[in-house]
């Protein structure tokens, strides 16, 4: 069971734009990586309890459900989804929707998970396996349908509908908004030439 979990692949260097498809690429591999995790995590309270190895991870996935994940869901909502909803076809606007709609599931699903997280982040045994057993593999499958919808469908078409102009905006109030919260800059950079 790992219990590393980073919040970026890379860090932006000041000057140098943020690639904000990027920025969602990266966040969805980390999404997989702590879904992962915390079934490995429920199972090694399992057989272990609550030892250092469940309390590093934990922590691990809770701050990165706590943070990053919200961070992600904020950038596909001010800058990725009002690109679909003003495209005028009815499957994207629907489409959209639903994501809008899964978000809202997935902070429900969250807030139900993350004070037996923290608990046992915090070294407690105020967990309850059963619980755990049946909620993680729910929250597990609606986030890999989400990824799933927003890969195939939403970022390749929202890509093609917004402007570089706007692209460039979008990874600056990435940037800036994570700067504020004192959170690391994601991206795999690609250099760009004038």
């Amino acid at each position: 069971m790992s219990s590393t979990l980073h919040s970026s692949d890379t860090t932006a260097p000041r000057g140098r734009p943020v690639q904000p498809f990027d920025v969602l690429d990266s966040c969805h591999r980390q999404v997989v990586i702590a879904l992962q995790q915390m079934g490995d995590l429920v199972e090694h309270l399992a057989e272990h309890g609550v030892d250092g190895r469940a309390q590093e991870s934990a922590r691990a996935i809770f701050t990165f459900f706590m943070n990053t994940a919200r961070e992600h869901h904020l950038d596909e909502e001010r800058h990725v989804f009002p690109a679909l909803m003003r495209s005028g076809r009815a499957d994207l606007i629907d489409a959209t929707l639903r994501l809008q709609q899964d978000h809202g599931w997935i902070e429900e699903d969250w807030l139900e998970l993350a004070p037996q997280f923290e608990s046992i982040a915090a070294g407690y045994h105020w967990f309850n396996l059963d619980q755990l057993r049946l909620a993680v593999p729910v929250f597990q499958a609606l986030y890999q349908d989400h990824m799933a919808l927003e890969e195939s469908l939403i970022y390749p078409e929202a890509r093609a509908r917004i402007n570089e102009w706007d692209m460039q905006g979008m990874g600056r109030e990435m940037a800036q908004r994570r700067r504020l919260h004192g959170q690391p800059v994601p991206t795999q950079m690609t250099p760009t030439t004038h």
